[in-house]
């Protein structure tokens, strides 16, 4: 992340103080582990790689030569010798949902459907396992990551569900059939601007924006005992170690679930590191003096906490969503994009929940309260809107400490980047979203718009701080989750530009393997103030480390995207092992 430059004379001489300092100090104290014949790729500011490492306790304690690192252990010192295999550091994802995610599938399987074909005979399965009235929901159901690149027609739903209602909930929009129109009330003489109609017979099409889901007569939740979460929520947590992520940002959340997370620690159960962003939630009501006042208000502040449970960004949600046509976009959406997402005004844009001035207020107070500040913003106009406001709160006090991000973003001009770069604003991505959505964006948008879509090399190359992230929200395979976790289908897609349907779309955005790795590991530390206790193998740091199956930096370019990892270690315990030991 630092653009400091030390000479190598300088590093020679802190590394061997550093590893004579503990030596000399270690026959009192000898390390606890060793791991020898590695290849490990320490990503420090060398980006330098060792054979092998020492660990008392939960940190490591000196990092080098397999010789060096052999005279620190005694005969009680637990030896694992790598065999060549790659060691790098406990990968951190950057913007997460696992407290969704691990209730996501405790009753069925979400299906991981590709196309309208393949939905159709889904719900129709399921009115086979279900009695007659009975809802049909698809959590998250994204109909631009269809091959068909279309919502399936009224028609369709009723006809393979016609006693069922049925719910295709896309976040920030979605589609229901007649049954659940039905049930919900919901007719031709329904006023609400959620509620779309077919632009020609003025009949209802099924589409429904997310401001009418509340119409919706959903059935009630499955009530869940506070065990049956918390068993839930380690379990998930447990899933991510086994792709060797040791650190993870909650991207939703507020201070009970901060609070759960420093029990869960202080209880030992965690064998994850949590940072809680804070959700501020609107109101309909002087919505921005009422944030104001809430952030104003606030007990803890950004970097409250402990290693394992800490205070992250305040965070507001500034757009929708770039799969239903609802992210805010520098320019209208254009006619492919009406046609798809059904919306009837030329000059569309997509939808904003904040004024300038309101945005301004609620980033100001955060500020002067010295909280980190990230907002939802999935379109170019959106992060343009919140650049605007992060302009003018430095001009008040300065940001450029702060770490304040954008999370999501996805279309970054060159301008916009410039800005970033100037302001310290660090760009929190999901390359999930390139290697699931680029097809789609291209086709929807067009040649030149898809050229500033998620251009990792244009951001790095200026200075800006990319971090990694999954925005993992619903089901729990790795790679066929609704935005995959697998940290190493994230790292394969960037560093080759190529999509989940096999293309490749702006090559000349594409980043080296260490910079993949970077992001995934030191600029994650950053981005949560802890890149002095994480995010790099060196001494003194935290015993967060990933064994991999390959080779992360020689091995075939194809094959990165199916590393595992065989050893996940937390704070110097091991919480996944492949052998199972």
């Amino acid at each position: 992340m630092s653009n400091m430059k030390r000479g190598p004379e300088l590093l020679y001489l802190i590394q061997f103080a550093l590893v004579f300092s503990l030596a000399a100090c270690t026959m009192e104290n000898p390390p606890d582990m060793i791991i020898i014949n590695g290849k490990i790729l320490t990503v420090d500011e060398q980006f330098t790689i060792a054979e092998a490492l020492a660990i008392s306790e939960d940190r490591i304690i000196a990092v080098g030569s397999n010789g060096d690192i052999r005279k620190l252990a005694d005969r009680h010192c637990k030896i694992i010798d790598a065999a060549g295999k790659t060691v790098i550091p406990g990968i951190i994802d950057a913007h997460l949902h696992p407290e969704m995610a691990s209730l996501s599938e405790i009753e069925e399987t979400i299906p991981d459907v590709h196309s309208i074909s393949e939905l159709l005979d889904w719900i129709r399965s399921q009115t086979t396992t279900k009695q007659e009235g009975e809802w049909i929901i698809f959590p998250k159901m994204f109909f631009t990551r269809l091959i068909d690149l279309r919502q399936p027609r009224l028609s369709e739903l009723d006809s393979v569900a016609p006693s069922h209602p049925v719910f295709l909930d896309g976040s920030y929009g979605g589609m229901i059939n007649t049954a659940a129109m039905q049930v919900s009330g919901i007719n031709k003489k329904t006023v609400h601007k959620g509620i779309l109609k077919d632009n020609k017979t003025g009949k209802l099409s099924g589409f429904i924006r997310a401001s009418a889901f509340n119409l919706l007569q959903l059935p009630p939740q499955r009530a869940l005992t506070p065990q049956y979460r918390e068993d839930a929520l380690l379990a998930m947590l447990k899933r991510y170690n086994r792709y060797g992520i040791t650190s993870l940002c909650s991207g939703a959340g507020d201070f009970e679930s901060f609070a759960m997370y420093r029990d869960l620690g202080d209880e030992g159960k965690l064998t994850m590191r949590i940072c809680q962003n804070i959700i501020l939630r609107l109101n309909t009501v002087d919505k921005a003096s009422m944030l104001v006042d809430t952030i104003n208000a606030f007990n803890f502040v950004t970097g409250d906490g402990n290693e394992w449970a800490r205070i992250a960004a305040v965070k507001v949600f500034l757009d929708g969503g770039i799969l239903t046509g609802t992210a805010y976009l520098r320019e209208p959406w254009g006619d492919k994009a009406r046609s798809i997402f059904d919306v009837r005004d030329p000059n569309y844009r997509g939808v904003v929940n904040y004024s300038p001035e309101e945005l301004l207020a609620i980033v100001t107070a955060a500020n002067e309260n010295n909280w980190k500040f990230t907002a939802h913003s999935t379109g170019g106009g959106g992060v343009d809107l919140l650049l605007d406001v992060y302009e003018e709160v430095d001009k008040m006090k300065s940001i450029k400490d702060k770490r304040f991000s954008i999370i999501h973003g996805n279309f970054f001009t060159d301008r916009a980047i410039e800005r970033m770069s100037e302001l310290g604003v660090y760009a929190d991505m999901q390359p999930a979203w390139f290697y699931k959505d680029a097809d789609a964006m291209k086709k929807i948008l067009g040649e030149k718009r898809i050229e500033s879509f998620h251009p990792y090399r244009s951001m790095m190359d200026a200075g800006v701080v990319v971090n990694g992230g999954s925005d993992h929200m619903v089901k729990w395979d790795a790679d066929a989750s609704i935005n995959p976790y697998n940290p190493f289908l994230a790292m394969w897609t960037i560093i080759t530009r190529t999509t989940e349907r096999n293309t490749v779309i702006m090559p000349s955005e594409a980043i080296t393997r260490e910079e993949a790795l970077r992001m995934y590991t030191i600029n994650n530390a950053y981005a949560s103030f802890e890149e002095s206790i994480k995010g790099s193998i060196e001494p003194g740091k935290l015993a967060d480390l990933v064994m991999l199956s390959d080779d992360f930096l020689d091995c075939p370019v194809d094959q990165i995207r199916d590393i595992q990892s065989e050893l996940t270690m937390v704070g110097g315990k091991i919480v996944y092992a492949s052998d199972g030991d």
